[in-house]
């Protein structure tokens, strides 16, 4: 009989053949899926041909999604270069799934693309992480490997999801295949109900100020519990996304029902595998939360570690609100926002940028309830626009700084409260700006007043969000 084994050490075990693992073994393992994107795909694409020859062909050029999105909005045209690199290699080698940004001339000295004139008819998708899912690359029990440290997003639907760098990517790119040493698995509890002035990003921002920034380094991070369960879909890619905030080599969350309503809408692919932790599985760490017992924090300059009560930072002036990124742009995100915003003005400058052309798109098509937009009601889009919200087209933007022209980047020493994943010094541009991290319901509070915001102050009801994100 197999030794009791977590979902991280099942997975790995079965992409290795074999009937068990233990944490701090190496083993070989077969990759389901590599993504790569703008940033990191010339560069990948370049270790692999300098590798494996100029002639050589990928290993599945049905399992390398190619997904550009971090500098995609600029005049920079080192990064229309980078696009041209991915345009080139998609045709060489017939690569099936790439969403190109297809306004983005990139001949030398071409300016400014002008954005995609409807979400809906573009091939460009957005932010790699939301787009994964959203075009039916996520699947239970897989390993997906990608070129951006937050690939780990993707542990949300039950695989083993984490980021590698250009040269394991190229190796994999060649052979299907990878190096990886078992992590072991670190046991995050949550119980009760989400309440509904909190989100998920409460959740983590909790569990990294509990352990630290590197407290996680090279493990996996099991979020569990009702308090899990009771959270959207969405929301749970917003725990794993910043499982490597603390180091997390992946971040992983049981499957349920909304997992596999998902799933079975989307994946491209008919067959996939649940796997389950077994009871007697050992941790390396364990704790336990009751949601009853939070209030909304916020993760202040310049560590994602460095939290706080929302009530603690009360004093705190702002002079800019961000909400998009892989961590705050999905619809539920966007739902949440427009929820506190409805009706009033924001007082401080206020960001907005889908993390997807599908949100996008939902925000165009849905109400403040999740649901299709009925006649007399605003969509999420015009109760964002009239509360004062400068809204952007689809992308990272500037949750990873970019060029100076980037949407929202902080070009001066600006105090931001955004819904991004990581404060770092020069994170969002400026070296001396200072980003406070907070949910998209405390962004929003906090872009009311000019200055950190409990969200309880605007809301009591739980929000919301319908058929949003679920399918």
């Amino acid at each position: 009989m197999p030794r009791p084994m977590t979902m991280t050490e099942k997975i790995l075990a079965a992409h290795a053949g074999r009937d068990e693992v233990t944490p701090g073994e190496n083993v070989w393992v077969n990759v389901d899926i590599l993504m790569t994107h703008d940033v990191c795909g010339p560069g990948t694409i370049g270790i692999f041909k300098k590798e494996f020859g100029q002639d050589a062909k990928v290993w599945d050029n049905s399992r390398i999604p190619i997904i550009p999105d971090h500098y995609i909005f600029t005049a920079d045209d080192k990064c229309h270069r980078n696009i041209q690199t991915l345009r080139d290699f998609v045709a060489e080698q017939n690569i099936k799934y790439y969403y190109d940004p297809d306004f983005v001339n990139t001949e030398l000295g071409s300016g400014f693309p002008s954005p995609y004139r409807d979400p809906n008819n573009t091939n460009y998708k957005g932010v790699c992480h939301k787009a994964l899912p959203e075009e039916g690359h996520c699947r239970p029990g897989e390993i997906l490997l990608g070129t951006d440290s937050h690939t780990c997003t993707a542990g949300a639907f039950g695989q083993f999801a984490t980021g590698v760098g250009n040269t394991d990517a190229a190796f994999t790119m060649g052979t299907g295949k990878t190096w990886l040493k078992v992590p072991p698995t670190m046991k995050f509890v949550f119980n009760g109900e989400i309440p509904a002035y909190l989100t998920a990003k409460d959740l983590i921002l909790a569990v990294i100020g509990k352990i630290g920034f590197s407290g996680a380094t090279y493990k996996a991070m099991y979020f569990t519990g009702s308090g899990i369960t009771s959270l959207t879909l969405e929301d749970r890619m917003t725990l794993t996304n910043m499982a490597i905030e603390a180091g997390g080599k992946n971040g992983i969350c049981d499957v349920d029902e909304k997992t596999l309503q998902y799933v079975r809408a989307r994946s491209n692919r008919p067959d996939w595998t649940v796997y389950t932790e077994d009871e007697g599985a050992e941790y390396d760490f364990e704790y336990t939360w009751d949601l009853a017992d939070f209030e909304p924090l916020v993760a202040a300059p310049h560590s994602p570690d460095n939290t706080k009560t929302a009530r603690e930072l009360s004093n705190q002036k702002l002079d800019r609100a961000y909400i998009g990124s892989c961590t705050g742009g999905k619809i539920t995100d966007m739902i949440m926002a427009a929820n506190i915003l409805s009706g009033n003005q924001v007082k401080i400058p206020t960001f907005v940028v889908p993390g997807s052309t599908e949100v996008h798109s939902d925000m165009l098509r849905l109400g403040l309830d999740g649901e299709p937009v009925k006649d007399g009601q605003k969509n999420i889009y015009q109760t964002l626009e009239d509360a004062g919200c400068n809204i952007g087209a689809a992308s990272c933007a500037a949750c990873l700084g970019g060029p100076q022209d980037t949407f929202g980047r902080l070009n001066e020493p600006l105090n931001c409260i955004s819904t991004t994943n990581r404060n770092f010094p020069g994170r969002m541009g400026h070296k001396e700006a200072g980003v406070y991290l907070a949910s998209p319901l405390t962004a929003a509070a906090s872009a009311l007043t000019g200055k950190v915001t409990d969200p309880r102050e605007y809301i009591s009801e739980p929000i919301q969000t319908g058929s949003a994100g679920v399918c």
